[in-house]
């Protein structure tokens, strides 16, 4: 099995990657399946079910409209995030989809997407059925799909439904632990993003991967100005005012005025004395970098999966401390700090789990810090043992980290929850940089620790609002 670092970087629509990405795009693969199947002609309706996670939440996360969206072809990179909620709208009161793009049937609402908030499929708590009926009602075509979180979505009938999406690439260096990885790096005398960039020529040439993941960073700034610029309320009821656009205009006005003073201060004589500058002017930025991606992700805009929609904050918000903050800060930077933290994204993916659903907000928000903490590491210069020690740091301080989103939204305490783990990631970064890569807690006894720990946890702190501040907190 083989993953990519365009497998956890993908681009999406919010507000959740298991919730709305993968639902989204199983429901365009049934569609499709039809469609090459040859069965779509003989189709009169569509029916949805959705189960475990999924139908706790899914009003709140936009699966059942992410659903509709699939069915009728469309797909999460490329779905107009400003009409998207119009397309479903009218579906509905229209009473009519148009499957595959094309072909018309029925469409009743609240029959034909059911969301079931008791009931769970086998292999995982985020699991959907779509069924297609002829015209005397009986199912030409019914099959299950799970989505296993970062947007990956696996086919009902695979194997133990595998939480990995298959690929028997052979890969020059090839890892399934960080053990593995820091001894590939220590025999070839690689860094960790040679290591990966090695792998990824398997699929791209490096020019081509180059522009595929600048094209990345690039979303990943559009979405950071369109929050910073978007004001108003958050949809889906919390009243959840944007706080970016604010933040954003405070932090210029205060460099344009730091910016002045520093002018007056040098034509002045004598030079006068002045207060020393904020010394955490720039965890400020980082708290608003984040904060603009995860309120674009609550409104359903356009993000990258980082490895999670809810997590999607965390590296991009590191990744502009890094060319805002550090000099020298190039193109080049960005390209190994995401294969870095791709790196350190496919050993959760495949040791443990980032899927909130599955073993709470540790194996989103958590994995996110640790993949971030060890991009940055990466273009600071540090040892793959000390990027390996930062990765480590990241997620040992998010474990038994629950996702109790109030109201099934993504946004209480989701929103804060990114520009926290963002500063933390920064911080076990400079922290394992001062250090010489040796510690006591390896990276993979972290993720092991994650995965059991996400076992022993209890369902209502897994991503269905039934436990800690869902429901504590008023809805109001």
């Amino acid at each position: 099995m083989a993953l990519s670092v365009l497998d956890l970087f993908s681009v999406g629509i919010g507000p959740s990657s298991s919730h709305t990405v993968g639902p989204m795009r199983a429901a365009k693969l049934f569609a499709d399946g039809l469609k090459g199947d040859g069965q779509l002609a003989s189709t009169v309706r569509v029916q949805s079910e959705l189960f475990g996670s999924l139908g706790a939440t899914g009003r709140g996360h936009g699966s059942d409209k992410a659903v509709v969206l699939g069915l009728q072809g469309l797909e999460p990179e490329t779905v107009n995030t400003f009409t998207a909620d119009d397309q479903v709208a009218a579906a509905a009161l229209n009473a009519e989809l148009h499957i595959a793009g094309s072909h018309r049937v029925d469409f009743n609402w609240e029959e034909d997407v059911v969301l079931h908030r008791r009931k769970s499929l086998p292999a995982h708590p985020n699991g959907m059925t779509f069924r297609a009926l002829d015209h005397t009602g009986a199912v030409l075509s019914e099959r299950s799909y799970y989505s296993i979180g970062g947007g990956f979505v696996v086919d009902g009938d695979a194997e133990g439904a595998d939480k990995v999406v298959a690929d028997d690439t052979v890969l020059p260096y090839p890892f399934a632990t960080a053990d593995e990885l820091l001894q590939i790096c220590s025999r070839e005398g690689m860094s960790i993003s040679d290591v990966m960039l090695a792998n990824e020529l398997t699929w791209h040439s490096e020019a081509e991967l180059r522009e595929k993941l600048l094209g990345l960073w690039a979303v990943m700034r559009e979405c950071v100005e369109n929050g910073c610029n978007a004001e108003g309320i958050l949809p889906g009821g919390l009243k959840v005012p944007r706080r970016a656009p604010a933040l954003f205009r405070t932090l210029t006005a205060s460099a344009a005025a730091s910016a002045e003073a520093s002018a007056q201060a040098a034509a002045a004589t004598p030079s006068p004395v002045q207060a020393p500058a904020d010394p955490l002017l720039a965890m400020e930025w980082v708290n608003l970098f984040a904060l603009a991606v995860n309120e674009e992700n609550a409104a359903g805009g356009r993000i990258v999966t980082a490895p999670t929609n809810g997590a999607a904050g965390i590296v991009p918000a590191v990744l502009h401390y890094y060319v805002k903050f550090v000099p020298g800060a190039d193109d080049d930077g960005v390209v190994r700090f995401l294969l870095a933290a791709a790196a350190v994204g496919i050993l959760f993916k495949t040791n443990a789990s980032i899927s909130g659903a599955e073993v709470g907000c540790q194996g989103e928000v958590g994995s996110a810090c640790s993949m971030a903490a060890a991009g940055l590491c990466e273009v600071l210069g540090g040892t793959p043992a000390q990027v390996e020690n930062a990765a480590e740091v990241g997620i040992e301080h998010n474990l038994g980290l629950t996702c109790d989103p109030v109201g099934g939204l993504v946004q209480i305490p989701c929103i804060e929850r990114n520009a926290i783990a963002s500063v933390n990631a920064i911080n076990a970064a400079r922290l394992a940089l001062h250090g010489d890569g040796s510690h006591k807690v390896s990276l993979d006894k972290a993720i092991k620790t994650m995965r059991d720990t996400g076992a022993d946890m209890k369902t209502k702190y897994k991503e269905t609002s039934r436990g800690g501040l869902a429901v504590n907190v008023i809805e109001c």
